[in-house]
């Protein structure tokens, strides 16, 4: 299935039934009187959250819905039909923003979350609803209330525990193949990977998360070089970033600090999330060049560095502790900020 995490699509909600003009004429009744009824209440546009859905591809192919009119109302105070609810199933992660696509309109980011976009019109009012003391015989009936409708933006953000950032060719692929049972394409050329993927992380019996990863940054990423840093919303759900850094290449804290400053120009929060820097590609360096390059990494981040290999698995297992107890920390500070 082909991946897509952005769509615009067009919505209606239902226009309210007409309400209409009616009198009663029944045989052994000497006065009759009005007794037309009011109009139904037109459908609703309503999305939902799945969790089977990862991608929005189908809204490539199919982007007007429309909800359907409520049903007219009818002598014998007979009230019109309402009109069913249009529900458009959306995957977990999905954001809904206005055309101007900076307006947030909704954030359906657990499985069943519901979001009430478009209210259907409410139905017109018959003349049994204008019949009064004085008036006893209105010809008066309302026709419904129109619907709403928009243009919106849907934006997928995947749900993810641990972020994988870094250049390409830094082993993000790999090490995502190794740890989980997701295979993604790895080749010895740069942008292998062109969108997210996901892949689950099992521990333990009681332990587990899931990690995204998403396209190499280069340097210039924010102003669109490459394949730009569009994919980097899909880890500003996460609680960790795992910042891997090729250990053989010429100049590692120059790789670091360019990543650092494409994750500062995009925003949303991504520069101040807790980050582990891992040196990879280990197998392929001596101890020598693996003791200089770690400590100038730690130099210029002021933070401890890890060191891993994912074709050997050569520390893989130390780095995927540290990044599940940093998960449990974080979610654990944001369950108490929101309590």
């Amino acid at each position: 299935m082909k991946f897509l995490d952005q769509a615009k699509i067009f919505v209606k909600s239902g226009d309210g039934g007409d309400g209409v003009i009616a009198f009663r004429r029944e045989k052994y009744i000497e006065f009759g009187g009005p007794d037309g009824g009011n109009g139904g209440r037109g459908g609703d546009i309503i999305f939902v959250a799945v969790p089977n859905l990862n991608t929005l591809i189908d809204f490539r192919y199919t982007q007007h819905f429309r909800a359907r009119k409520g049903g007219n109302g009818a002598g014998s105070d007979r009230t019109g039909a309402a009109a069913a609810p249009v529900v458009i199933q959306v995957p977990v992660g999905t954001q809904i923003f206005d055309d101007d696509r900076e307006t947030l309109l909704g954030d359906l980011d657990e499985a069943g979350k519901r979001l009430l976009l478009c209210r259907g019109g409410d139905g017109g009012r018959g003349n049994a609803h204008y019949k009064t003391s004085t008036n006893r015989a209105p010809r008066r009936a309302d026709p419904g209330w129109p619907g709403e409708e928009r243009w919106v933006w849907l934006r997928l953000k995947l749900i993810a525990d641990a972020g994988l950032v870094g250049l390409p060719n830094a082993g993000k692929s790999t090490f995502l193949s190794v740890v989980s049972a997701a295979r993604p394409k790895i080749a010895d050329y740069p942008f292998t990977t062109l969108h997210p993927q996901l892949g689950v992380v099992r521990l333990s019996v009681t332990e587990e998360f899931v990690i995204a990863d998403i396209p190499g940054l280069i340097e210039g990423a924010h102003e669109g070089t490459g394949l730009g840093d569009r994919f980097l919303g899909h880890v500003e759900r996460c609680a960790v970033l795992v910042h891997l850094i090729d250990g053989t290449q010429d100049d590692v804290v120059e790789a670091w600090r360019t990543i650092r400053h494409e994750l500062h120009e995009y925003g949303g929060g991504l520069s101040e999330k807790p980050e582990i820097i891992v040196l990879n590609k280990i197998d392929a360096m001596s101890d020598e060049e693996i003791a200089e390059r770690r400590a100038q990494l730690e130099q210029a981040s002021g933070a401890p560095v890890m060191t891993m290999s994912g074709v050997s698995r050569q520390g893989v297992d130390r780095v995927l502790r540290l990044v599940q107890d940093q998960i449990t920390r974080t979610r654990a500070e944001e369950a108490d900020t929101t309590a």
